[in-house]
């Protein structure tokens, strides 16, 4: 039987089988033995070893499609970041902090802004600007008013992804829409896993719907940046890419060097000042990162 790990706590994998239910699991011996870890988002093969109890072993681990470090994840297909327009205003510099991990790990990402209800025209406007050319799908929902839900499940559907924000923009109340037609099944998922021994925090999938995902991680408040050069970082600015045959040296990095393209379309607000500047400040924090290991 096929299913997908969607929880690992002290040795016990929950795998969700569609169609049939949870089960908790234990991972073969071979799997120590060969150091592999099993990872919330593997797809495994299971056998059955208590069909009432809904209990089996994990016989193999399917191939990956990608995984991620931070969290320890597989399979994920693409990152949804929340944040809210208003009450808290979005902090651009964490959230270009993870555009950049996410990106460097291959993903797409979708830039989800809550509290559409309290915010005004003008400042979406704003946002959508600051983004436009980021290579981000970017959203405007209201949770409270169910506003938009529609567009962002069909976003979703098909896929896992990783759900991410700080706290009090409002993530949990749009992970709660988004599980509106499963909760019947979230809570026997619930009861299952809770059930006395494993409590403890960690990443979880949440199914929403039949082969779509969500993982819900941990609220954050900073990021670093990490291995990576400084002269790499302009490659995950997208909005750069028009104007860099406007700088004078092929070697640019957009910083102090005369006849710089990039600057010059930041003074010309073809490029966002805030999305440079943050670009400025996290090549200041890889040069001393660098200066650091010597």
């Amino acid at each position: 039987m096929q299913g997908k790990i969607i929880k690992g706590i002290a040795g016990f994998y929950y795998v969700h089988v569609a169609g049939k239910g949870i089960y908790e699991c234990k991972a073969k011996g071979i799997f120590r033995k060969e150091n592999i870890k099993p990872l919330v988002g593997d797809d495994v093969v299971i056998e059955i070893t208590d069909a009432r109890d809904f209990e089996g072993n994990i016989m193999e681990i399917l191939p990956r499609r990608s995984s991620l470090i931070r969290p320890a994840v597989a399979n994920i297909d693409q990152a949804l970041l929340i944040f809210s327009m208003t009450k808290p205003e979005p902090n651009y510099n964490l959230l270009d902090r993870f555009l950049i991990m996410m990106k460097k790990q291959g993903l797409e990402c979708i830039l989800c802004f809550n509290k559409n209800d309290i915010s005004n025209r003008e400042e979406r406007e704003r946002i959508a600007k600051i983004y436009e050319n980021s290579g981000c799908q970017v959203l405007f929902v209201s949770a409270v008013k169910k506003e938009g839900m529609d567009s962002l499940m069909e976003i979703l559907r098909g896929r896992t992804t990783a759900v991410a924000g700080p706290s009090g923009v409002g993530k949990s109340s749009i992970v709660n829409c988004l599980q509106k037609e499963k909760q019947m099944e979230t809570g026997a998922i619930s009861e299952k896993i809770e059930r006395g021994k494993h409590t403890t925090r960690h990443s979880e999938l949440i199914t929403i719907s039949d082969n779509t995902y969500i993982m819900d991680t941990p609220g954050f408040s900073s990021l670093s940046l990490f291995d990576m050069e400084k002269e790499e970082l302009k490659e995950y600015y997208p909005e750069f890419a028009p104007y860099e045959n406007r700088c004078r040296f092929m070697t640019c990095v957009h910083i102090h060097e005369p006849v710089c393209g990039i600057r010059d379309a930041v003074g010309e607000e073809r490029i966002s000042k805030i999305r440079y500047d943050n670009y400025a400040a996290f090549y200041e924090e890889l040069k001393e990162k660098e200066k650091r290991k010597y």
